[in-house]
């Protein structure tokens, strides 16, 4: 069931501002763009700072040279740590904050304001957002695919919201698998031990012809419960079991066509201690809830000369959820396209529009209760970058924003500026300045909370705000990239963040509708 945690790390109302440097080495970096089968064993580190990445501006461009607080997770990191979740392989990052919760649960956030729902990460897997319009956190008990299928988790400190938008505040996230072509033959890993009691995954990958690659995978794992600090079980084991397949075709060299699919069930166990409204007035239960979902994604890209590009990508997810929440049902449609083309020959322009519907549905219950249960929401999203040479393969700015508007908040606009200076190949300095915003969820909108008071038979009701506006973000950066031996490498950032908007409870009047509570609650901007 939803918890009062979702909203303790909002209790402010001067604006913050914060300043932090981070200094941090580099790991093995790699996109699968600029050269698919090369082994990144045999690379030595100044070839792994020069090699592409994605997710700053939407195109591959050097790692060193990128002009962002930006750090990559290999699939080769993840496999010689031996991470077995995806949330656990992001504690390498430097700047991250990783938290297990229990055993299930995470709080995964970068530049602070972490929790369960850590609202001012923004997430992808493949370009399919796990953002959830329901309580603004992401569920990273179902982000479960095969680890050995995982080409590289992106990671971004810092708002990236010019191109991804509402959401991506304080981070990004961008989980990217590997190609079809790449996980070709067969595949089995597996294991166990007395906490992670067994686990394991079987995948094989073939061809459909000479220019058309498959995989499909299935794995499973089932997790122990956790010990509390007096050596009791925590209640809170868990399994989880997950199927899929990509499919990738290339009938030549200027089109490439992918579809992907994913489906997985499984069942958490949760501890609960919720009110009632007759006698004993409370109730603890333990209890096995259910977890469900699908997706699938397809996307097309055309390529017309080296710097220039079309891109189409839709998807559907629906999502099934028991645990933490009232029952939750969430069918998502997205369709996008990208366009990146060279009008004059300094300037990289690139667009794109996307459109997505999600709709729900929530079983309340007295502890927790959304008015409307059920809730259609739309979002329509426009942005323009721009990133014009100033002096050839030295000095550039990179200029933007998105433009989107939602259900909740209407119009927002999000502008960024980026500029990089590289004096040589192995250094580049780099600053940026950038407005972000954090859309409300309907956790903050539309719910109605009861807590168990003091006393038997009182209430502690926190309300939402239906008028609620977004939180805002102004974001000054600035790093230095550098390479000083081939063995070597040093990457420093800095930043200063100015909040404003942030969410609040605030006391107020007791509601008109029973029950009436001893205290209230409201969510408010401060």
């Amino acid at each position: 069931m939803m918890t009062t945690r979702n909203f303790r790390t909002l209790k402010v109302r001067v604006l913050p501002c914060f300043i932090l440097a981070a200094v941090t080495a580099l790991g093995a970096e790699w996109n699968s763009a600029t050269g698919r089968d090369a082994d990144l064993t045999e690379l030595n580190l100044e070839e792994l700072m020069h090699v592409k990445v994605t997710s700053v501006s939407k195109r591959p461009e050097s790692f060193v040279g990128a002009a962002a607080a930006i750090n990559v997770v290999t699939g080769d990191d993840i496999r010689r740590q031996g991470f077995t979740t995806i949330a656990d392989s992001l504690r390498t990052v430097p700047g991250m904050q990783v938290a297990q919760i229990n055993s299930h649960t995470w709080a995964v956030t970068a530049r602070g304001f972490n929790a369960e729902y850590a609202t001012k990460l923004l997430v992808l897997s493949d370009g399919r957002s796990v953002y959830t319009p329901l309580n603004a956190g992401v569920y990273w008990d179902v982000q479960d695919m095969m680890l050995e299928d995982i080409d590289r988790i992106e990671v971004i400190r810092g708002p990236g919201a010019t191109l991804w938008g509402a959401n991506a505040v304080n981070g990004v996230i961008n989980i990217i698998s590997k190609s079809a072509k790449d996980t070709q033959g067969f595949l089995f890993s597996g294991g166990g031990g007395t906490e992670e009691q067994g686990f394991g995954g079987v995948r094989y990958g073939g061809k459909l012809g000479d220019n058309a690659y498959y995989r499909v995978y299935t794995k499973y794992n089932n997790r122990d419960d956790s010990a509390l600090p007096d050596g009791s079980s925590a209640d809170d084991r868990w399994w989880m079991a997950r199927s899929g397949f990509r499919l990738d075709w290339e009938p030549d060299a200027a089109n490439l066509a992918t579809l992907q699919g994913d489906l997985y069930l499984g069942k958490e166990k949760w501890l609960y201690t919720l009110p009632t409204p007759g006698p004993p007035y409370s109730q603890t239960s333990v209890d096995d809830e259910q977890l469900s979902g699908a997706n699938v994604l397809g996307r097309w890209t055309h390529t017309f000369a080296d710097n220039s590009e079309l891109k189409l990508q839709t998807y559907y997810d629906h999502t099934y959820r028991e645990s933490n929440l009232p029952k939750e049902t969430r069918d998502t449609f997205d369709f996008e396209v990208q366009h990146r083309f060279t009008p004059f020959p300094r300037n990289d322009l690139l667009w794109g529009a996307d459109y997505r519907l999600t709709a729900d549905a929530i079983e309340n219950n007295y502890a927790n209760t959304f008015d409307p249960s059920h809730r259609t929401l739309q979002l329509f999203s426009a942005f323009l970058q721009d990133e014009i040479s100033l002096v050839e393969n030295r000095l550039r700015l990179t200029l933007g924003s998105k433009f989107e508007h939602n259900d909740f908040t209407g119009f927002e606009y999000q502008p960024g500026a980026r500029v990089a200076w590289t004096p040589t190949d192995r250094q580049t300095v780099w600053a940026a300045v950038s407005r972000a915003v954090r859309t409300p969820s309907r956790a903050e909108s539309d719910v109605r909370i009861n807590r168990m008071g003091p006393a038997p038979g009182t209430v502690v009701s926190i309300l939402g705000d239906p008028g609620g506006a977004s939180e805002e973000l102004i974001a000054y950066e600035l790093g230095y990239r550098v390479l000083p031996r081939p063995e070597l490498s040093f990457d420093v950032a800095t930043f200063y963040n100015c909040y404003d908007e942030l969410r609040s409870l605030e006391p107020g009047p007791p509601p008109a509708a029973p029950p009436a509570p001893l205290s209230t609650y409201y969510v408010e901007n401060g």
